[in-house]
């Protein structure tokens, strides 16, 4: 089981962890929603609970509950910009289908 995050991804990250001034790393999960049936969630972690799954990649801790780890597991998580837009992408080897904006996804 494992979450990587490419250079671009990590050095997103850190960047965003050192303005913030605080925290333990990223926390990435799923949740049930859109047209496709679940979306990806990113936050800051401050604390880990107990059944908290950590992996570090690129200096960058990753926190994933248990029960979206099931989803989760081999995903890289990567940065890019493309003309005024940027932002995460999920390269998710579990993925069925995903709906036409991008936004949520099927396994």
């Amino acid at each position: 089981m494992a979450i990587t995050l490419t250079d671009a991804a990590a050095d997103r990250v850190r960047t965003f962890m050192d303005n913030r001034g605080k925290g333990i790393g990223l926390r990435l999960a799923v949740r049930t929603t859109g047209c496709s049936g679940m979306a990806y969630v990113l936050e800051f972690a401050d604390e880990l609970d107990q059944t908290d799954v950590v992996f570090e990649d690129n200096d960058v801790k990753v926190i994933v509950d248990p029960k979206s780890l099931v989803y989760l597991d081999g995903t890289e998580l990567d940065f890019g910009k493309e003309g005024l837009n940027e932002g995460f992408k999920f390269n998710n080897p579990n993925v069925k289908d995903e709906c036409g904006c991008g936004e949520s996804f099927k396994v």
